[in-house]
């Protein structure tokens, strides 16, 4: 199938500019020219994108469990965040999952299903729907499985998690851990038993981390590491391969990521919240400062598209390169050269928007490979009678 995007302003180049794309067999072909095309898109008043790669997004959970202890099918779950993903501009997902020492929602089981799944899906997904498998550091049991996942090709990219409780997690308030431990399906005191016994293990960490990372950088899978507290902590992660830092807690080990080459990794819901919703740092300063190079939907899926336009709009960057920390920048850390810019030869993961709407970017049309997946203004389809 063949489609020319005509009437548009197209991002291409690093700018916006008048003028047309054509697609064929699944990548762009001709910028500028009137090629002859089986079918045509009248995008005129929109602007037409390169496709969002959202690297890290977990908010498919609310689809399987909406409420503590209410479960949902991982295929439907599944099929309605695709749906999601979709009208939001995401043409490349990487679904976050949380393989933690903690049964239930982020236990071993719905781990081994959502691989399943997503294998089983992929197909009929509309968004190249990948697996992001985020790896709690605590997770001993879990190795042997885990590294055999990274040497078979299953995984997409691995991140190291450390959301073990603190030492002195008696003393916190009950409400700080109750979601944690609903989620689980323990008791109080069954969930604090493991807890105890896990941190008795806690020198154990360092060692297991190493294993992991050696056996994805032997199987060409990025590495993630996720929460950095400290320029220290970067630097060791960083030696193992970890050339993405995900989440950094403060100023002082973003610029160690920085200056070490790395990127950076910041919600969008930051972003269009102005504010953090557990009180970090501020994601909108962290971009002015040069100090966040990806944005990713974390907890929301309509935020990428809209965090973008809203740094153009409150004058923080240019639509190209604010359009950079959504699509080009997570595209290349993941080691997916062939999207994330409208140029000859690259993938045609395309997003039509429109932007009339101060603060509120709509997205009118979607392509994924070449293929139409979404249009809600189905008159601006032309096909030859």
């Amino acid at each position: 199938m063949d489609i020319g995007i005509t009437g548009a302003k197209i991002l291409t180049g690093g700018a916006l500019v008048e003028t047309s794309v054509h697609t064929a067999d699944g990548v762009i072909g001709e910028i500028g020219s009137d090629c002859a095309a089986s079918s045509r898109i009248d995008a005129a008043d929109l602007i037409v994108l390169p496709g969002i790669v959202d690297i890290h997004g977990d908010a498919f959970e609310r689809q399987m469990m909406p409420r503590p202890g209410v479960d949902f099918a991982v295929d439907l779950a599944l099929a309605d965040t695709d749906r999601q993903v979709i009208a939001n501009g995401i043409t490349t997902v990487f679904h976050s999952v949380t393989w933690s020492w903690e049964p239930g929602l982020r236990g071993p089981d719905n781990a081994r299903n959502l691989l399943s799944a997503i294998e089983a899906l992929k197909p009929r997904l509309a968004a190249d729907t990948r697996y992001h498998l985020r790896f709690e550091t605590y997770n001993f049991d879990a190795e042997p499985e885990a590294r055999g996942w990274l040497d078979e090709g299953k995984i997409d990219a691995l991140a190291f998690n450390d959301h073990m409780l603190a030492p002195d997690y008696a003393n916190r308030p009950p409400s700080k851990i109750g979601t944690m431990i609903d989620r689980t399906g323990l008791s109080r005191e069954d969930f604090f038993k493991l807890v105890d016994s896990l941190q008795s293990r806690a020198d154990e960490v360092p060692d297991l981390i190493v294993r992991m990372a050696k056996t994805a950088n032997a199987a060409g899978i990025p590495l993630l590491s996720h929460d950095d507290s400290s320029p220290e902590q970067r630097q060791w992660f960083r030696a193992l391969g970890c050339r993405v830092c995900e989440f950094p807690m403060n100023v002082e080990t973003a610029e160690a990521a920085v200056a070490g080459g790395d990127q950076i990794v910041f919600g969008a819901p930051n972003i269009v919240r102005g504010k953090s919703h557990i009180g970090w740092v501020n994601a909108r300063d962290m971009v002015a400062r040069g100090l966040c190079s990806i944005l990713a939907s974390d907890y929301f899926y309509p935020a990428p598209l809209v965090a973008a336009f809203r740094l153009v709009e409150i004058g923080v960057l240019p639509l190209a390169k604010a359009w950079e920390l959504v699509s080009g920048t997570p595209a290349r850390a993941t080691n997916l050269p062939d999207r994330g810019s409208i140029a000859p030869g690259k993938r045609a993961d395309l997003i039509l928007v429109d932007a009339a709407l101060s603060g509120r970017p709509r997205v009118v049309a979607v392509l994924v490979g070449g293929h139409i997946v979404y249009l809600t203004e189905p008159s601006r389809l032309q096909t030859p009678r």
